[in-house]
């Protein structure tokens, strides 16, 4: 809309339609009180067009309508230079923590993780897991920390404390640390189950820990570095 020394306005109207733009300069008086629009015409778009971040397709649906402002993290098992990791592991029922360890040193090893940027703790059962790891997380020494454990019911209640109390002392540590604190410790009806799952034929639950570790780390803090 624009003014003429004439004291009126030129309201400058467009047509879009598929076969081209038309441009109409209509006069319309400075005392008028509202533009009345015309009549409707039916709109049609060659291509896609943009509105207000959102990216509109013409063959698509509405319903395919995406916001063009999300972003994707993904984690990368390559880039591991400087990265140093922390292993938290239960002497507890060893024949299966042992062989989650090997697990997720192999893992690391693969993915060219220095050794001497990982240091194993030990602690006396899977209950402790989670104390030990939240102070490695503090200490602002490591950029993810494992928690390999292995509880295996038994005959009485103290399966569920333990796995509970296990599961809720890994999840505080990584809250409360602001360090990734990579859940690896098997929760098993029996010693069959454990075993697959150490290396049997479920796989190795402490290699695709490890695997979790780097995913967590570039995923959390990429944007930040």
């Amino acid at each position: 809309m624009a003014l003429n020394g004439n004291g009126c306005c030129w309201v400058q109207e467009r047509i879009l339609s598929g076969n081209g733009c038309g441009v109409f300069l209509t006069p319309r008086s400075r005392s008028s009180t509202a533009i009345l629009p015309l009549k409707s015409t039916a709109l049609s778009f060659s291509s896609s067009f943009q509105f207000q971040g959102f990216v509109v397709d013409r063959k698509q649906s509405s319903s395919s309508i995406q916001t063009a402002a999300v972003r994707h993290l993904v984690g990368s098992v390559t880039k591991t230079q400087g990265l140093r990791f922390a292993v938290v592991v239960a002497r507890f029922n060893e024949i299966v923590t042992k062989p989650l360890l090997e697990g997720a040193l192999d893992t690391f090893r693969k993915y060219s993780v220095n050794e001497e940027d990982i240091d194993v703790v030990w602690v006396p059962g899977s209950f402790e897991i989670g104390i030990v790891a939240e102070r490695l997380g503090k200490s602002r020494n490591y950029h993810a920390i494992l928690c390999i454990g292995a509880v295996i019911r038994g005959d009485t209640t103290h399966y569920d404390a333990v796995a509970s109390s296990v599961a809720s002392g890994v999840l505080s540590a990584g809250l409360n640390s602001g360090v990734p604190c990579i859940f690896g410790v098997l929760t098993c009806e029996n010693m069959d189950q454990a075993l697959n799952r150490a290396g049997g034929k479920s796989g190795n639950k402490g290699a695709e820990c490890a695997l979790t570790a780097d995913h967590s780390i570039w995923g959390a803090y990429r944007s930040k570095w």
